[in-house]
């Protein structure tokens, strides 16, 4: 008898020691206890300011959770965004974002959630990319793309929004970039001889990005792609269009072979 209730004093005990380790000390679950909701919030932003933004966020979950009506809640939620993306973490950010923009589609801030979220994707990185100093036209375009549609939306949405001139900016180098992969692309197909693979790269470019710096570089590579083809219409016809567009390019100066075989070499040389 005695040691069934040595054993049953036993478990009692460690669950509540697991119990502690789970939900932490009482003081901690009751540190807000009290508070109003324009103290959560200001401790919130304080925390912000200190770039403890784990803290910041736990702070502007407990306001919503406590007092989810009013203007605070809905700023807390557009505040749990920035601080994710503060804290470099563009899925929870967005996500965030997503949330803010489903609940209030009509809220004065709305701009700043499509913005954020552009953000969000714009700056990410991976942990490889970092580590190696990959260049952003080398990588998955995934997160480019995400960043150049999210930040769309919100110049077509919201024309005169005051972030409009910044996102207009970033979309430009994003569309450099994604430019710019595609070539890469390109490149690496050229190199291993897959010449109608690199002209799908190249004509790619120029359909869906024809105000990027990569059309010059483009219309270069198809040329020599169809020199190399024996494709000599398509090869006139691209050098054509480079005349035209580009009448000082290197590619038509004294520099270049008179003969056709060696324009990928040369072009090569030149990039």
């Amino acid at each position: 008898m005695k040691r069934s209730l040595a054993l049953i004093a036993a478990i009692l005990l460690t669950s509540w020691l697991t119990g502690c380790a789970i939900f932490g000390e009482p003081n901690e679950l009751d540190e807000t206890k009290g508070w109003t909701v324009q103290r959560i919030y200001e401790e919130a932003e304080a925390k912000m300011q200190d770039r403890d933004y784990e803290k910041a966020i736990k702070y502007f979950q407990t306001l919503e959770s406590r007092f989810p009506h009013g203007r605070y809640a809905t700023q807390a939620q557009l505040e749990i965004a920035y601080a994710n993306y503060k804290k470099g973490d563009p899925i929870l950010c967005i996500a965030a974002a997503d949330r803010f923009i489903k609940l209030h589609p009509n809220h004065p801030n709305i701009d700043y959630a499509y913005y954020i979220k552009g953000l969000a994707t714009f700056n990410e990185r991976g942990i490889i990319d970092k580590l190696t100093a990959q260049e952003i036209s080398d990588r998955d375009p995934k997160s480019l793309r995400e960043s150049f549609l999210a930040l769309k939306e919100l110049v077509t949405r919201y024309p005169k929004s005051r972030y409009v001139k910044d996102a207009t900016l970033r979309m430009v180098y994003l569309v450099n970039n994604l430019a710019a992969h595609e070539l890469h692309v390109a490149r690496y197909y050229m190199k291993r001889k897959a010449y109608v693979a690199a002209v799908n790269r190249c004509q790619f470019v120029i359909e869906n990005y024809p105000d990027s710096t990569s059309l010059e570089e483009a219309l270069v590579i198809m040329i020599s792609a169809y020199d190399l083809l024996d494709l000599t219409d398509l090869k006139q016809d691209t050098l054509r269009v480079l005349k035209t567009n580009y009448p000082n390019s290197q590619m038509l100066g004294s520099g270049v072979p008179s003969d056709n075989r060696v324009w990928w070499k040369f072009w090569e040389s030149l990039y």
